[in-house]
């Protein structure tokens, strides 16, 4: 199908796009790779009056260290987060996610702020920035607001941007150094959406497990944290029953949906597969 009339705006600054987006309210969609929103425009599912195009926002791309924190421009792309010798030596995990997302052509173009603006639960970003503990920086006429990544996804495409808001950075407090990670995905084919999805990082200390963040993709209506997975492993050593448990309380947090990926008790089961595969690698990843 063709997308209905539109009319294009490609504004130079972040208050001028603001502006815009207030100005035609609902009428308004942001277009920041164009990935996500337009395939739905083609569709007819999205049929904005206006489009915003974000691509001449060079203030909203970027990766750098600042104050504790790996702080990324919103409008930064998937292939940029890949190759950011920062990103791979300090923070691996994003790097990891980040290349099993889709094929080359959408990792040039795709940008991490359109990825988590969208609220996809089969995106893959959401599950890596809650196992990250990140936060959003969200822009509008009032000033900026932070908002964990735990709590910004409320439903599928739903999140917390009101309307006249752009995400405009995320923040990442930099992982300790001997921090484990690992995402493990399961798909049907190269460059899917996962069946279902595990994205971990966890500490060692003297007593077992110090520190550990689980988070899922694709098996329910947002990305989830498993928090009494979480809960339990922490102080335990990580041997085959603390994960095999820690898998089963993961599974537990799981909402799945049938769909031609498979039916819900695969994709639960699927949930503590990749759940016990993170565990096991990012555990061999930590110092000890």
């Amino acid at each position: 199908m063709i997308p209905r009339p539109f009319e294009y705006h490609a504004p130079k600054t972040l208050p001028e796009a603001i502006a815009l987006l207030n100005e035609y309210g609902e009428g308004a969609k942001l277009l920041a790779g164009g990935h996500s929103l337009l395939p739905m425009m083609k569709l007819r599912f999205a049929e904005p009056a206006h489009l915003i195009d974000l691509g001449k926002l060079t203030e909203l791309k970027g990766i750098r260290e600042a104050g504790g924190e790996i702080r990324i421009g919103a409008m930064t792309t998937e292939n940029e987060l890949i190759w950011s010798e920062l990103l791979q030596t300090k923070c691996p995990l994003i790097v990891e996610g980040a290349r099993q997302i889709s094929d080359p052509q959408v990792r040039y173009r795709g940008t991490l702020g359109g990825d988590l603006s969208h609220g996809d639960p089969g995106n893959d970003h959401p599950a890596l920035m809650i196992a990250l503990d990140a936060s959003f920086v969200l822009t509008g006429e009032q000033g900026e607001r932070v908002v964990p990544a735990d709590s910004f996804f409320v439903g599928t495409y739903t999140t917390l941007l009101e309307p006249g808001e752009i995400m405009t950075e995320i923040r990442i407090p930099t992982p300790a150094a001997g921090t484990g990670y690992c995402y493990a995905k399961l798909k049907r084919k190269t460059g899917d959406f996962a069946t279902a999805a595990a994205a971990v990082t966890l500490r060692i200390g003297a007593a077992g497990v110090s520190d550990v963040r689980i988070a899922l993709t694709n098996v329910a209506e947002t990305a989830i944290r498993a928090i009494d997975a979480e809960q339990y492993l922490r102080g335990k050593p990580l041997d085959e029953p603390a994960i095999a448990e820690t898998a089963r309380l993961a599974m537990a947090a799981c909402a799945p949906v049938a769909d031609l990926r498979g039916d819900a008790e695969y994709k639960r089961a699927m949930a503590g597969e990749m759940t016990r595969r993170a565990l096991t690698t990012a555990y061999a990843r930590a110092a000890h």
